[in-house]
């Protein structure tokens, strides 16, 4: 059980985060180790770029291209936008209470104020000390109960630059799904970013890399970039 003298996780959320814009390039894949992941995760390694927008509260914009499609996928809080405009495709989903149809600043390694506003609930477990993680908070991370969805992460905090070092995925049923490594941080006006991830499948096998290059931090993105209606 956690005691009062237990750091807490609203230490280590970068408040002076307001939003951010990066590309994202795949350096390398094995889809056959993606797909023990699940197939839908594999597939988005398909894409060799992709470029990103996150901004807070909740807010998400992604574009990839595929041959000569474009699709463009937003989630604004509960509310998901998928556009293929070549097909025809322009599907809205309500996903406020399906968290793991989204996607938040942790996918990307980030520790922002809004996954913890009425989202995300923390429990501190070690301070683990070994190697490139010496250091770091662990911390279990669990969606609320309203949320009524029983998957989790494990998360590797560095307690300096404030982002998550490493994460895992526990599926609903508690199985290990794929451990995450975000490395190469880099700081801009006191936000720490990741400027690299690498991800294994749960047998430990690598599946993919991806770097992210143009990192902008807090330039000021417009609402109108994540509209879904």
């Amino acid at each position: 059980m956690a005691s009062a003298a237990d750091p807490n996780i609203s230490s280590y959320v970068q408040t002076a985060f307001r939003d951010l814009s990066f590309t994202a390039k795949v350096e390398s894949s094995k889809q056959s180790e993606l797909a023990k992941i699940n197939q839908d995760f594999a597939k988005s390694y398909r894409f060799s770029s992709s470029k990103v927008w996150l901004k807070e509260p909740m807010k998400l914009r992604m574009e990839a291209k595929v041959e000569d499609t474009d699709i463009f996928f937003i989630v604004n809080g509960g509310k998901k936008l998928v556009r293929v405009p070549r097909a025809n495709i322009n599907q809205r989903d309500d996903v406020s209470k399906s968290p793991g149809k989204r996607q938040t600043p942790l996918d990307f390694g980030l520790l922002t104020p809004s996954l913890f506003d009425g989202f995300l609930k923390s429990a501190y477990v070690r301070t683990e000390n070994r190697g490139d993680y010496s250091g770091d908070l662990v911390f279990d991370l669990t969606y609320i109960p309203k949320l009524d969805d029983s998957s989790r992460y494990r998360v590797w905090i560095d307690p300096v630059k404030k982002f998550t070092a490493k994460r895992e995925w526990y599926s609903q049923a508690g199985f290990l799904m794929a451990t995450f490594t975000y490395e190469q941080p880099k700081e801009y006006g006191g936000v720490w970013i990741p400027s690299r991830v690498t991800v294994k499948n749960a047998e430990g096998k690598l599946g993919g890399a991806t770097g992210y290059v143009n990192i902008k931090v807090n330039s000021g993105l417009a609402d109108s970039l994540f509209k879904v209606d």
